[in-house]
């Protein structure tokens, strides 16, 4: 039964498990409260490491968050991973052996980054990857000492938040691209077409459609990349940009409906046994949350995106010590922004359900405008601007409304003369495809079932 009082362990000393604390003790937790993390820092923020601090502003140690006010009740176990949720005996088991019981448990353990295939070259130096506050330190290092050239494989938001960086440094960046375009996983190809645009636009030698057969090293050191081709590329610098795993191999035997898309849980953030049966005392929050929304005809979203750990770590904490009549749903519509090459990039909803898309507003071919996307039946079920972000509080009552997908219209934008909107196919990949993009969506849809992955991205399915 929820109780103001008791034992909570919060497993991810991450953003989520931070804002899970802060919300337990703001709404009265007085129990014992316990956060184990597997690296030896507190709770930092993670997009600043791909936005600011590659590009100098920023040092990658001013980027913790702000620690809980009543810092000394919280027992703090950094740099000490859990390797086990063990439900019979009420415990969260350490890589040391200790166990810590718990009454309640809020799992927030989060992703890492897709590791490459060779440990030895992906051990060369000057090749890394960018998920922690140790890698931007390290790459900021390496930029900071001015690289002959830089290759970034995979053109997601990270890798296109980097290479924008090192353009704004004025470092040569060449950047490797398995899909037909940059973001196409997340936003489609239409929008795809847009950011690679972009990319040469602000002189990245951008490569799509094409693989890196072998990282090429000497010395111990990165001295060039080959791509599938036979061509060789000469470089300093690769970034591995390639996508996240969720955090979740320490729950294999929890009994819990994990996936390699995260932990199952209902709208209320509430975990998921394998039985279908929801837990009353498991809650999960943030990038390994694999919940069902109820805007979007329960289908089970995976999001790696901010707005969803704080937002989904504070219900899941209210769910955990309120009175079951006083629960709330994670129903909030996903939002996630990004800037790249001084064009700021927003995007609310969910984009892998539409079959379409529109250009509602401003010019796209001047990366200043709006696009709504719709579903099979024509409602609208997400937007993306580019420099138009004063508009997306529009677009996401209107996807709250389930409102259709707007009307066609002439859209004038930056002197240009105006064109006709006209919606058009959204192009998102299909991944079963033999291109399928080095990233992944930031949205996933994941079906109905808590326990099988109908498909790891859906095209065109209408949202209830």
């Amino acid at each position: 039964m929820p109780s103001q009082s008791g034992r909570i362990v919060i497993v991810g000393a991450s953003l989520a498990g931070l804002e899970g604390a802060r919300a337990l003790r703001e709404e009265g937790f007085t129990g014992d409260l316990t956060i184990v993390g597997d690296e030896h820092e507190p709770p930092y923020d993670r997009p600043p490491l791909s936005k600011v601090v590659l590009s100098g502003w920023v040092p990658a140690d001013h980027t913790f968050l702000p620690r809980l006010e009543d810092d000394s009740r919280v027992s703090w176990q950094l740099g000490r991973p859990a390797t086990k949720l063990d439900r019979a005996a009420r415990d969260v088991v350490l890589a040391d052996g200790t166990r810590i019981p718990y009454d309640q448990v809020l799992i927030a353990t989060g992703v890492r980054n897709v590791p490459w295939p060779d440990q030895d070259q992906a051990a060369l130096d000057g090749v890394c990857g960018v998920r922690t506050q140790a890698d931007a330190a390290r790459l900021a290092g390496l930029l900071a000492a001015g690289p002959r050239r830089v290759v970034i494989v995979g053109a997601g938001f990270t890798g296109s938040e980097i290479a924008s960086g090192c353009r704004h440094r004025d470092i040569p960046v060449t950047v490797i691209e398995r899909g037909e375009a940059p973001l196409a996983g997340a936003l489609g190809g239409v929008i795809g077409d847009v950011a690679a645009d972009l990319h040469r636009r602000n002189g990245v030698d951008l490569r799509t459609g094409t693989t890196v057969e072998a990282l090429e090293g000497s010395g111990g050191k990165l001295r060039a990349v080959t791509l599938a081709g036979g061509e060789t590329i000469d470089a300093d610098v690769a970034v591995l940009a390639l996508g996240a795993i969720r955090n979740v191999e320490w729950l294999a035997e929890s009994g819990l409906a994990v996936s390699p898309l995260g932990v199952a849980t209902d709208a209320g953030c509430r975990a998921i046994g394998v039985n279908g049966l929801v837990t009353d005392d498991i809650f999960v929050a943030g990038d390994v949350s694999r919940f069902t929304h109820p805007l979007f005809g329960y289908e089970f979203l995976a999001l790696e995106h901010w707005e969803n750990a704080v937002v989904g770590a504070r219900v899941a904490a209210h769910n955990m010590i309120c009175p079951q009549e006083d629960r709330r749903p994670h129903a909030c519509v996903p939002t996630f922004w990004s800037t790249q090459f001084d064009v700021n990039i927003k995007s609310v909803g969910v984009p892998p359900l539409a079959s379409e898309i529109v250009i509602t507003q401003g010019s796209a071919r001047d990366a200043s405008f709006a696009a709504a996307y719709g579903n099979e039946r024509g409602r609208i079920v997400a937007a993306v601007t580019f420099n138009h972000g004063r508009y997306l509080d529009h677009y996401r009552q209107l996807i709250e409304q389930a409102a259709p997908l707007p009307e066609p219209f002439t859209a004038v934008g930056n002197g240009h003369p105006g064109h006709q909107g006209k919606p058009e196919p959204a192009r998102f990949p299909h991944p079963a495809a033999p291109a399928y993009p080095y990233h992944g969506p930031t949205v996933i849809v994941t079906g109905h079932s808590p326990t099988e992955m109908d498909a790891i991205r859906v095209t065109g399915r209408s949202a209830q």
